[in-house]
């Protein structure tokens, strides 16, 4: 079994960074791909950013490209997403997600919410105008 905890959420003013991690426990997560989600209220989850197993791919929603990137460190056990250049429609809470049934993915597989298994339990970001 793995869990997976979110940290690094809070309250920014438009324009400024956040930089979230994703710690796991249980087993590691190094040959899995990797994913942060977003659910807004009212919406539904979305996908945001997908990584390899190694770093080597990595994924990206349309509406954060070039402002988020999605990085991991597999000796840490640990996923991060660094967010810059935040806007209030960034609000939202964040997840972390596990797809433990491979170690590469691609763009259709990565955006979908059903191919990840395992699930952390959110965290907010709030952004402010």
């Amino acid at each position: 079994q793995v869990q997976l905890v979110e940290s690094g959420g809070g309250l920014v003013q438009a324009g400024g960074s956040l930089r979230l991690s994703c710690a796991a426990s249980g087993r590691t997560l190094s040959s899995y791909v990797m994913g942060w989600f977003r659910q807004a209220p009212g919406k539904e989850r979305e996908f945001v950013a997908a990584i390899s197993w190694n770093g080597g791919r990595t994924y990206y929603a349309d509406s954060v490209k070039g402002r988020f990137t999605i990085s991991r460190d597999n000796t840490k056990n640990t996923l991060y997403l660094q967010m810059n250049s935040l806007k209030p429609e960034d609000t939202a809470v964040y997840y972390c997600a596990a797809d433990s049934h491979r170690r590469l993915s691609d763009p259709v597989r990565a955006q979908n919410r059903n191919e990840y298994d395992y699930w952390g339990q959110g965290t907010q970001v709030t952004v402010s105008s």
